[in-house]
């Protein structure tokens, strides 16, 4: 006998984080599969937090656009993903009513994961291809533990490529936030 695997929607999640006792419950979908997220470490907070606010300082004073922390992004032609990056970005053009309580019908155009010592590098590039395969037009994948940073993309050629930023090397907005310069050593900083 076969067993069906339910697959969820972003339906579904709006849902479960309202009733019967899943209130306080944080979720992600990757392809219908929900995926229960766990609180950050200190941290993984701080270095959020950082970001959110060099981001959001930035995007304001340029009118670009705004930064958000944990908020759950879906594309418009597939409600069964529904990602929560760490920090991200979304320009002007893209931002929905700030005061409503939805997820964003859009991929952010940029991503930030910091990794969670329960996180894989592999875990962490597949969940950045999702992002870019739906709209996200830049990911950074914030290592702490290395004090590096992973810049992934889609090349010309429509495949997942990434580029390492070492611990004396900077991240860039590039067409997103341009201007925008950070150095790993900043966002490290005690």
């Amino acid at each position: 006998m076969e067993v069906k695997r339910r697959l969820y929607t972003v339906d579904d999640v709006l849902e479960l984080q309202g009733w019967d006792g899943h209130r306080d419950r944080k979720y992600e979908l990757i392809h219908g599969e929900l995926i229960e997220m766990s609180p950050a470490n200190l941290l993984h907070g701080r270095l959020a937090g950082r970001l959110f606010r060099y981001f959001e300082d930035y995007a304001e004073r340029r009118d670009l656009g705004a930064a958000s922390v944990e908020a759950g992004f879906y594309s418009s032609d597939d409600r069964t993903t529904l990602l929560a990056p760490d920090v991200s970005f979304l320009s002007k053009t893209l931002l929905p009513d700030p005061e409503a309580f939805i997820f964003v019908g859009v991929m952010p155009d940029l991503a930030v994961e910091i990794k969670s010592p329960s996180d894989t590098m592999a875990e962490l590039r597949r969940k950045s291809a999702i992002y870019l395969e739906n709209g996200t037009q830049l990911v950074w994948i914030i290592n702490p533990m290395k004090r590096t940073a992973e810049v992934c993309r889609l090349g010309e050629d429509g495949q997942f490529h990434s580029q390492t930023v070492e611990r004396d090397g900077k991240l860039y907005g590039e067409d997103l936030l341009p201007g925008f310069e950070l150095e790993l050593r900043q966002l490290f900083s005690n």
